[in-house]
């Protein structure tokens, strides 16, 4: 991915290295009500079979999932302005550089994509964070993986994720990088189109099982956004190199909900799953690369997945 010397995103927050990011101690576990995350990778490896976070948690239908976060005092860091101590005042801190560039091109497609339909696209800010750090969804944990919190509109993310994807999940390569970003963009067009609104109301209706098999289905349309962004993006930039694409279906397929079970040790329960099967998420990736149409990433409209 020929990603060096793209335009850099005006909507990065680096907390690292901040005390507003609250990755102090306490105890307890934590809560992410409204939060949609990647996949609780780092949990799924640790903490046996169970995968990730509860997704009735991860929706805010739990009690005490919206609360009001404690004061941030976050860092704003312009992407392109002299004397910024941001990714690009770094130009060594090469995986802050690498998530302002791929945000910057989600911004320019996803802007496009709504002009055409006479939309005004509202990209979200990325938060760079280390351990813990307090959302507007709750407190948000780095062995969650990546997620993305529609109470604030942010994709938050600690850079160490991309060592676990390379190093445990056997998932390297910048373009797996680009489409765990993608990804979590994708949630926030969700949210634009009001998909996360409708969820929410749907699932307070639905039993722990039907909510399971929703929260797949907003995943991996989350999945085919990400192959929408993708095709516009190569079409535009031309950036991908042979390979990249097969990252990007690899890192799918490694956090697929059967494959973290199988690889946890534990058995393989469907009626669990939150987030698609391996192939599955591949699938829709590649249904959304295939033409970029968002109107073929509508999961909930078809009965096979």
């Amino acid at each position: 991915m020929k990603w060096e010397g793209q335009r850099e995103s005006d909507n990065v927050e680096d907390m690292r290295g901040s005390d507003g990011g609250g990755g102090g101690g306490g105890g307890g576990g934590f809560s992410i009500g409204g939060g949609l995350s990647l996949g609780g990778v780092v949990i799924a490896l640790v903490a046996g079979w169970i995968f990730g976070i509860n997704p009735m948690t991860l929706l805010g239908l739990t009690s005490g999932g919206h609360g009001s976060p404690a004061p941030q005092h976050s860092r704003t860091h312009p992407a392109n302005p002299a004397g910024t101590t941001g990714p690009a005042a770094h130009p060594q801190d090469a995986g802050a550089k690498f998530v302002s560039i791929v945000l910057a091109d989600t911004e320019d497609v996803w802007s496009r994509l709504f002009q055409a339909a006479g939309q005004a696209y509202q990209p979200p800010r990325l938060v760079l964070f280390p351990g813990r750090i307090q959302t507007a969804c709750g407190r948000g944990a780095s062995s969650m993986g990546p997620f993305y919190c529609p109470g604030d509109s942010k994709v938050y993310i600690d850079l160490s994720f991309y060592r676990t994807l390379r190093e445990r999940l056997g998932a390297p390569g910048d373009f797996a990088q680009a489409y765990v970003i993608a990804h979590e963009v994708g949630h926030h067009v969700q949210h634009l189109l009001g998909v996360t609104d409708k969820v929410d109301a749907l699932r307070r209706r639905q039993s722990e099982r039907e909510a399971n098999a929703t929260s797949v289905r907003v995943e991996l349309q989350a999945d085919c956004l990400a192959g929408v962004w993708a095709y516009h993006s190569q079409q535009s930039k031309g950036w991908l190199e042979a390979g990249d694409i097969d990252e990007a279906l690899n890192a799918a397929s490694q956090i697929g909900d059967d494959t973290l079970q199988r690889r946890s040790g534990g058995d393989v329960v469907p009626e669990s799953f939150t987030h698609g099967t391996s192939e599955q998420r591949q699938r829709w990736f590649k249904r959304g690369l295939a033409q970029g149409s968002i109107r073929d990433c509508d999961t909930f409209q078809t009965r096979s997945l």
